[in-house]
């Protein structure tokens, strides 16, 4: 950590100056990427981590998932839906097990973990027993086995995430020309 901190009082101000301005736009391009990523598939969150084994054996803790959430395309009893529930901050991968539908048009859903006993009533916001269009937050269409694992292990053991930084930054001094 003290080398960090001489090399950075070795640059002048030219260089650390670039140095920000190449921070800058990596952080930016990542904010684009997941922008245009939000308006291709339509979904607030196009990429999300399973957390937890209840969609065994068809999805796995730490499999990351592609979204999507067109308005147009109906949802259908057995697909596998993401969906946010209120007073909760983390979105639930589970499976879509019956449809209600209304005269009216309206469309309501009840979803149950594949590894689960029982339906999500339980996870609903008190008094809710049906999910809507509204707490979709998109369907899985496509995944990347363990890849979030990653995610799982900063999130679990933040030593893991100061680790990582420290050898990234360590890796980007060694290599700067």
């Amino acid at each position: 950590m003290d080398s960090l901190f001489e090399d950075l009082r070795r640059m002048n101000k030219r260089q650390f100056l670039y140095q920000v301005l190449s921070f800058g736009m990596i952080v930016s391009s990542a904010l684009m990427i997941w922008k245009g990523l939000m308006v291709v598939t339509g979904s607030e969150s196009p990429i999300v981590v399973v957390l937890s084994g209840s969609m065994e054996p068809a999805f796995h803790r730490g499999d990351l998932l592609f979204l999507t959430n067109y308005e147009q395309d109906p949802i259908r009893v057995g697909e596998i839906v993401v969906f946010k529930v209120e007073g909760r901050d983390i979105p639930i991968v589970h499976r879509v097990l019956k449809l209600h539908e209304r005269s009216n048009g309206t469309v309501k859903f009840l979803t149950k973990g594949d590894n689960n006993s029982v339906d999500d009533r339980g996870l609903y916001a008190p008094g809710q027993l049906w999910l809507t269009k509204k707490d979709i937050v998109g369907r899985a269409r496509g995944l990347l086995p363990y890849v979030g694992m990653v995610t799982i292990y900063m999130n679990e053991y933040p030593k893991v995430k100061y680790a990582l930084l420290a050898g990234l930054a360590g890796y980007v001094l060694i290599h700067r020309e």
